[in-house]
């Protein structure tokens, strides 16, 4: 059985001590449906798919990062004040951050625990929080459990008020980690890392920034998040929109009203149908005059149902509660010897048509409720997912449907093409012009890219994405052989989870580990052996390719965005409860796995 995303279950609310039910595919349970049924809605996932890139075949390049020139105020950070000045900082740390979301936060507070007192956090925004300092649109929050995403509980004390948090909740969670483990006392906001050189004579790393800072550093962990930069569509004539935009991660609350009123008389506009535009969307639907979706790919749309947390259920709970609720999920079903016996016994493409007909079955499910959610038909058949569950980041919500049936809401079906025109008044389909007042792009992030604005050179002064060129070379996505004292969170080559701050939990510990034997033993530096490395990537690419998901999936960030890729570049997909055994073992045998200097 196999766990994927999390979702609220019937009966949660008579035990809120349950973990997060994922969507679970049991390849012992058969489909009851004639296999031809099956057959027909993988046509069509095709169908669509293949529709999908013969509209936009140049794949990730469709999109933006370069936001220079008049695309630059689409990165302009809201939630600060102006720059302060200030003078360049030279002074040396033996732990720096690049970055100051939950992977720094994280790894910092185990650093402290093993008594490392010299950690600073660098970060582009003017506080900590990362993606929740910088996500502060109307609607934002989690769509997984709190009890389960939020870290730190025990330590912090804190149990969350309802089963999922919103976003003003986690940045405040972000600030209070930070303020516990003192991590403001070195930190240095408002400033970009541009350049992580590492000096072999001096053994340390050198860190430029866009502030003309030169700091020193003995360990560098690279934590600068998953999604972070703000990316755009290429659109023609973007630039020349009379009208008001913005991305939504830098959402301006200043033309829109803090509780969005000054959206009444407006015609507002939303290009994107992601996670985020999912959350955006009820609020501005109930705000605006008008509001025009431009849809290209829908979304799969779960149920969320929400609730208070139980105060008898929080107040029954025993210290470590936590870590044995996430035990849980990271250990997953457990199977009797004859369930084993059985599943064992499948044969491997059995195995894969009964996991592909549950995944249809779920699919179909959410087809189910968008009929009976949305009373226009053929708005309810543009809002229908024709994709495999997962292929595309599914989303938890109760408005988003029901907000279509609104008579100031317009769904724009693209039907796959996508926006491709901006006019001086609006966005342009098929002909017909739709003038707006306010254009938001709700068009997502750079997925995993190690550097995003810094130049890192190792220890042949190679540059990392340079070395990657010919393929990732990682050690579980955290250590680069030649690259010594530095880790990466985040990155490709380790393992999923849908609970992102899990994973950087599990990384955390393992770099927290890392460090505190480096110093223990008397050494200067930490560096994987190729061998580790080279062991790595055939772990990797042993566990891709188990079925053509990868390859079958309409595009999108999961797969970058249908373009072919190397077997060894993307996640490793052998289970996250082996990559959290994997990182034990090579701990066990530092001296195997790691050459020390």
């Amino acid at each position: 059985m196999s766990e994927t995303q999390s979702q609220p279950r019937a009966g949660r609310k008579q035990d809120p001590n349950a973990p997060a039910v994922r969507v679970q595919f049991d390849p012992l349970r058969p489909t009851d449906k004639p296999q031809d049924f099956y057959d027909a809605i993988k046509q069509k996932f095709a169908e669509a798919r293949d529709l999908r890139l013969g509209f936009r075949p140049e794949g990730r390049e469709q999109y933006t990062s370069d936001l220079t020139g008049e695309l630059a105020r689409y990165e302009v950070d809201p939630w600060a004040e102006e720059v302060k000045e200030r003078d360049p900082i030279t002074d040396h740390v033996e732990c720096l951050f690049i970055g100051g979301g939950f992977s720094a936060l994280l790894t910092a507070a185990r650093l402290r625990e093993k008594g490392v007192e010299s950690i600073r956090i660098v970060e582009r925004g003017s506080d900590v929080g990362g993606t929740w300092y910088w996500n502060r649109y109307p609607g934002a929050a989690c769509d997984v459990s709190a009890y389960d995403y939020l870290p730190l509980l025990d330590e912090m004390g804190y149990i969350p008020p309802s089963y999922f948090a919103k976003g003003p909740e986690i940045f405040a969670h972000c600030q209070a980690i930070a303020r516990r483990y003192d991590l403001y006392e070195l930190a240095v906001f408002q400033t970009t890392v541009t350049s992580t050189v590492w000096d072999k004579q001096a053994k340390l790393w050198r860190i430029g920034t866009d502030r003309g800072d030169r700091m020193t550093a003995r360990f560098v962990i690279c934590a600068n998040g998953t999604l972070s930069k703000p990316k755009l569509s290429r659109i023609d004539g973007m630039e020349r929109f009379k009208g008001h935009s913005f991305h939504s991660s830098r959402f301006d609350y200043g033309y829109c009203g803090q509780d969005l009123s000054k959206l009444k008389d407006k015609v507002v506009g939303v290009i994107g149908t992601g996670a985020s535009a999912v959350q955006i969307i009820p609020k501005l639907a109930k705000a605006a005059k008008a509001l025009y979706v431009f849809q290209r790919t829908p979304s799969a749309i779960d149920i969320r149902d929400d609730i208070p947390t139980d105060p008898q259920w929080a107040a029954s709970l025993k210290p470590g509660w936590q870590a044995e609720r996430l035990a849980k999920h990271m250990r997953g079903p457990v199977l009797t010897e004859e369930q084993k016996a059985e599943l064992a016994a499948l044969p491997r493409e059995e195995k894969i048509r009964r996991q592909e007909n549950q995944n249809i079955d779920h699919q179909m499910r959410i087809h189910a409720r968008v009929d009976e959610i949305v009373k226009d038909k053929k708005t309810a058949e543009a809002l229908k997912p024709w994709y495999m569950h997962r292929c595309k980041r599914p989303t938890y919500d109760d408005e988003y449907l029901p907000t279509f049936n609104l008579p100031n809401v317009h769904l724009v079906d693209t039907n796959g093409r996508g926006i491709t025109e901006i006019t001086d008044n609006g966005p342009v389909f098929d002909g017909q012009e739709y003038p707006l007042d306010l254009l938001i792009y709700a068009t997502g992030f750079e997925v995993q890219v190690t550097g995003i604005y810094n130049r890192i050179l190792g220890e042949d002064g190679r540059e990392l994405n340079e070395k990657y060129a010919d393929g990732m070379r990682t050690v579980f996505g955290i250590h680069s052989s030649g690259y010594p004292n530095l880790f990466i969170m985040g990155g490709y080559q380790a393992s999923f989870q849908f609970n992102l701050t899990f994973i950087l939990r599990t990384q955390g510990d393992h770099i927290a580990d890392c460090i505190d034997y480096t110093r223990k033993h008397g050494f200067t530096t930490i560096d994987a052996t190729p061998d580790a490395e080279q062991w790595w990537v055939d772990e990797v690419i042993k566990h891709r390719g188990k079925t053509n998901r990868n390859k079958e999936c309409t595009p999108g960030y999961y797969n970058f965005e249908g373009e072919s890729n190397r077997r060894q570049d993307g996640n490793y997909n052998g289970g996250f409860h082996q990559y959290f055994l994997h990182m034990e073992d090579v701990r066990k045998e530092m001296g195997k796995h790691f050459v020390f200097g």
